[in-house]
């Protein structure tokens, strides 16, 4: 029941090589901070230009974003109150660079984890996962990405199975968007991105598009 409610746009980047930090990389999300705050000094979080589309996402998957936030705006809270946001590796500071600035949620996946077909669907009952650096992440009629293996990623929580390590060499790039959002709005951010993370980590894209 999710056709029409939601837009999905995917990347796949072979060939990446994962470090555990880029001094270039750090400055560069130093800056965005910097700029976000004072762009929007003053103002919540849900007054930020983008924010409503996420937030328009999870209302039409029937979640509250004020209760699960997408995971764009509870990095963007983070910079706008000054905090740091977490360092895990390349990979995953550029993406969460590119989640800041574009404010669309995103998941990211090792392509060598996930074991097709992957589809878009409501969690089945009772259905979790283990989280990344947390405990199960109840899906139980939530919008989730699942593969062969079962539920693996949603636009706020992903999975430790197909997270991103040092050793990851072919990554999967998934943008949530709202079905209103525009196909060229959406490919755009993807194109963005996945620059960004090129930028990076390496790698070659091998996909890009908004189905």
């Amino acid at each position: 029941d999710l056709a029409g409610r939601v837009r999905l746009g995917l990347a796949v980047i072979e060939g990446v090589t994962v470090r555990a930090a880029d001094p270039a990389l750090a400055a560069e999300i130093e800056s965005a901070g910097r700029d976000l705050r004072q762009r929007h000094a003053g103002i919540s979080s849900g007054d930020v230009p983008g924010v409503e589309d996420a937030r328009a996402l999870y209302k039409a998957v029937g979640l509250d974003p004020t209760k699960t936030r997408p995971s764009n705006e509870a990095l963007l809270r983070r910079v706008l109150k000054g905090e740091a946001l977490y360092t895990v590796n390349t990979l995953v500071d550029a993406l969460n660079l590119s989640s800041v600035r574009e404010q669309m949620p995103f998941g990211l996946y090792d392509l060598d984890r996930v074991e097709p077909p992957v589809e878009l669907r409501r969690g089945k009952p009772g259905e979790s996962y283990e989280g990344i650096r947390k405990a199960a992440v109840n899906v139980d009629g939530r919008p989730v990405l699942a593969d062969a293996r079962g539920a693996f990623g949603n636009p706020t929580s992903d999975s430790a199975r197909t997270m991103i390590t040092l050793d990851t060499r072919n990554t999967l790039v998934i943008a949530y968007a709202p079905a209103t959002a525009a196909a060229s709005r959406v490919q755009g951010i993807l194109e963005r991105t996945a620059a960004t993370l090129v930028r990076y980590s390496g790698g070659t894209v091998v996909d890009l598009r908004v189905p």
